[in-house]
């Protein structure tokens, strides 16, 4: 009896495994179609940090067809840029944009995908030292900081991007993921929007603390509090927040990745900030926020036009 029981559980975690790893596909609007007009990527590089000091990192810039450089375009910015850009990637992001960009599923927006800083090695043979975690998960407005004062200045240089921060979205996965929801919670007037796909919203640098965060923004400030605060308040209430993970995430020393997820989906309700939040049975993978990156960005989108 204990033999067939053991095989029965190995039989199910077969099938588990093999469904979380094949029930995630690119649908059509995550591959090129015939007729859609096809942006353009460029890359560049920064070095000129002084937020974070001696890191360098590359970044594409994605320009739709349909830009229109006398318009101010909405704006997506992904962190870890070069995972969401490539063509052969979980995400496809620019593939994504063209399609639907082209439906008018979403507005003419310019992609920025960033990847994470690095410092160089100090002697040849040596390896450089990722500056990815200080910069991602850490807590504070440091990042957002690096995003609106040094990277993003050197983008609207060269193409119109709108300053309403409804127009303006920040994505990310893992480390990035849980970048993109500070970068919006320290600047909500400049970011109005967040995808977040496998969030590490776990204690890694502290960032377990935002559902205790997130919950006093559903009552009212006191009649003492400021201006500013006012304001900020009201402006993280005004956003709109997209999670995803799958439960078989990670669970290790820093928290439980699905259940640091939905202790977030669960604040955000709590605090009435517009939210949605898919669990579904991957692991720690772009693989099912790949398949729904469409959706997830009709969702995101679906009354900027308006």
């Amino acid at each position: 009896m204990k033999q067939l029981l053991a095989l029965a559980a190995l039989l199910l975690a077969s099938i588990a495994s093999t469904t979380a790893a094949t029930d995630y596909q690119l649908g059509a609007d995550s591959q090129p179609q015939p007729g859609v007009p096809v942006g353009t990527i460029e890359k560049f590089t920064f070095k000129a940090s002084k937020i974070f000091p001696g890191t360098e990192r590359d970044y594409w810039v994605y320009v739709p067809k349909q830009y229109d450089p006398a318009k101010p375009a909405a704006l997506m910015v992904f962190q870890d840029g070069g995972g969401y850009q490539s063509s052969n990637g979980s995400f496809r992001a620019p593939v994504v944009m063209d399609n639907l960009i082209h439906k008018k599923a979403m507005p003419v927006a310019i992609g920025v995908f960033i990847n994470p800083g690095s410092v160089p090695p100090a002697e040849p043979g040596q390896k450089g030292r990722s500056n990815r975690s200080y910069e991602y998960d850490s807590l504070g407005d440091a990042y957002a900081r690096f995003l609106l004062e040094e990277l993003l200045p050197e983008v609207e240089a060269k193409w119109k991007i709108t300053r309403d921060p409804a127009g303006r979205c920040t994505v990310g996965i893992s480390s990035g993921g849980i970048a993109a929801f500070t970068v919006a919670w320290e600047r909500p007037d400049s970011f109005g929007k967040v995808i977040s796909h496998i969030g590490s919203f776990t204690n890694i640098r502290g960032g377990h603390v935002y559902p205790a965060l997130i919950r006093p923004l559903a009552k009212e400030l006191p009649t003492t509090a400021t201006e500013a605060e006012k304001k900020l308040r009201e402006q993280r209430r005004a956003l709109r927040i997209f999670l995803q993970d799958g439960s078989s995430d990670l669970d290790n020393l820093h928290g439980n990745w699905p259940l640091s997820n939905q202790e977030m989906f669960a604040a955000l309700k709590f605090a009435k900030i517009d939210c949605d939040f898919v669990l579904g049975d991957g692991g720690h993978s772009g693989k099912q926020g790949g398949a729904i990156l469409p959706d997830t960005m009709r969702w995101l989108w679906r009354d900027y036009a308006k």
